[in-house]
C-alpha cells in the first residue's frame, strides 16, 4: 500500500446549485418553526378588565 492510498481524500461538503443566502434563510426558517414561543413575562401581561354589570 502506498502513502497516497492510505490517506483519505478531502470531500467537498458544498451543495451544487444552492446559494449561501438560500442556505442561511432555510436554516433561519427551520429554527423559527422549531423553536417554541417564549413564555410571556408576568409583569407585562395585562389582566382583562372585569366585565361591567348590567344596570
Amino acid at each position: 500500500m502506498s502513502a497516497t492510498e492510505s490517506k483519505a481524500q478531502p470531500q467537498s461538503c458544498a451543495v451544487a446549485g444552492v446559494s449561501m443566502r438560500d442556505l442561511l434563510a432555510s436554516c433561519a426558517a427551520a429554527s423559527a418553526v422549531s423553536t417554541p414561543p417564549r413564555v410571556p413575562d408576568p409583569q407585562t401581561v395585562q389582566r382583562p378588565a372585569e366585565p361591567r354589570k348590567a344596570a
